[in-house]
């Protein structure tokens, strides 16, 4: 591990998973698959070929390079069994809760001509929030190297408290709460195409949603009868670029992922519409210790979803579905800045618009956010970087556990 900054073995990119993140706007049928994706995957690594012959010491958490607190050693001899405990503070599901996921990794054999390989992980999770919200579910991530083949399985059962709002005539803005129990399932698949950074591939997610209102006044307009039991069944083409030189804290490079779904009768849903979505993030190493990004994200959505599988900002500081409509788009800059190899401080700012049907881009209010943070180099050998985010929205504060970049979660 030459590399005092981060060492991440060059295949990596290619081989290694990249998380989806467009699963965070199809945001209801995927958030239980996130806490999966995120909370699992985000702090387990794979091993690094040249150090197989170091498993068979003790592991350590001091890094032989400078001696500091470093989860290299132990992350690349913990094969197996390793059980995550994790703490929730989304503000959408009362800011604190607990994850535990009990994972088993399985390494990979190491195809000839690459480097790394990342592991197969399969795994159960639980989690518990402060709004009486819970999940528990199961998946596997996984892959065939030797084919460019990258693949996820995901199946879960929750039961979440969440707040949608609506803006009113002679009302105003007013809070709708409701308890929404799903039966999630997620399948994907994909293949990289030859001599190439891009991967093509299907997903197909499915959800059997039940919904109660946790209110005493009339129904809103905007919330149908079909809403309180149906299945949603979603069939999507994505294609994704990644041409990042870490999946977990880029310092520079580019991610570049398209989606393209359909949910209508033929895929086994009850509603009828579509869903485009697209995101863009991109690292500038302007110094050598100055690394600038830039994330630029859209959706929207054609026909009629149930309400609570809108489009909904997905910015820090902002509680999910907080801000919803058919189109939604946000920009987002953070500057990061190296204090010396382990600690960094970080900024960041961004705005969004969730605009309605009835309403044009420019007339859609604009949401703001903002906010600062630390990381710690927790794993040299791969250049993983862990820390705190606290932001604020027009609303809101956040604050935020963050393992890798913030964009992946």
């Amino acid at each position: 591990m030459a590399n005092s900054r981060s060492c991440t073995p060059s295949g990596f990119s290619k081989i290694g998973f990249a998380m989806n993140t467009s699963n965070h706007h199809i945001w209801f049928t995927n958030l239980i698959v996130l806490l999966f994706l995120s909370f699992v995957w985000n702090p387990i690594f794979a091993q690094d070929p040249g150090t197989e012959k170091k498993s068979k010491e003790k592991p350590s958490l001091k890094d032989t390079l400078d001696g500091q607190f470093d989860f290299s050693s132990f992350l690349i001899d913990s094969k197996g069994f390793m059980p995550v405990p994790l703490i929730v503070t989304e503000p959408a599901l009362g800011n604190f809760g607990g994850v535990l996921a009990l994972t088993f990794l399985t390494p990979k054999e190491i195809p000839e001509g690459q480097t790394y390989v990342a592991p197969d992980i399969t795994a159960a999770v639980g989690m518990y929030t402060a709004n009486d919200s819970w999940a528990v579910g199961g998946g596997r991530i996984g892959s065939f190297p030797k084919k460019g083949i990258k693949y996820r399985a995901f199946f879960g059962y929750a039961g979440l408290n969440l707040s949608f709002y609506r803006t009113l005539p002679q009302v105003g803005e007013k809070e709708f709460k409701f308890n929404i129990d799903a039966l999630p399932v997620l399948l994907s698949i994909s293949k990289s195409l030859p001599k190439t950074d891009l991967y093509v591939g299907v997903q197909y997610t499915f959800s059997k949603t039940s919904v109660k209102p946790l209110f005493d006044t009339e129904l809103p307009e905007w919330v149908t009868i079909k809403d309180f039991d149906a299945k949603t069944a979603s069939l999507g083409l994505f294609t994704d670029w990644d041409r990042r030189d870490n999946f977990f804290t880029p310092d520079k490079g580019t991610i570049l992922h398209l989606q393209y779904a359909f949910d209508d009768q033929w895929t086994g849903s009850d509603y009828n519409y579509q869903r485009l979505n697209g995101f863009l993030n991109w690292y500038i190493p302007i110094k050598p210790r100055w690394i600038s990004g830039l994330r630029v994200d859209a959706e929207h959505v054609f026909n009629d979803p149930p309400f609570y599988l809108l489009p909904s900002l997905n910015m820090r500081g902002v509680p999910v579905a907080r801000y919803q409509g058919a189109t939604t788009a946000v920009i987002e800059t953070e500057q990061r800045y190296d204090l010396n190899l382990r600690w960094s401080v970080l900024a960041f700012v961004g705005a969004g618009k969730a605009i309605t049907r009835n309403e044009s881009f420019s007339d859609a209010k604009t949401i703001y956010n903002y906010g600062t943070g630390f990381r710690y180099l927790i794993a040299r050998a791969f250049g993983v970087r862990t820390g705190i985010d606290v932001a604020w929205g027009p609303d809101s504060f956040g604050w935020y556990i963050v393992f890798g970049h913030n964009w992946n979660r």
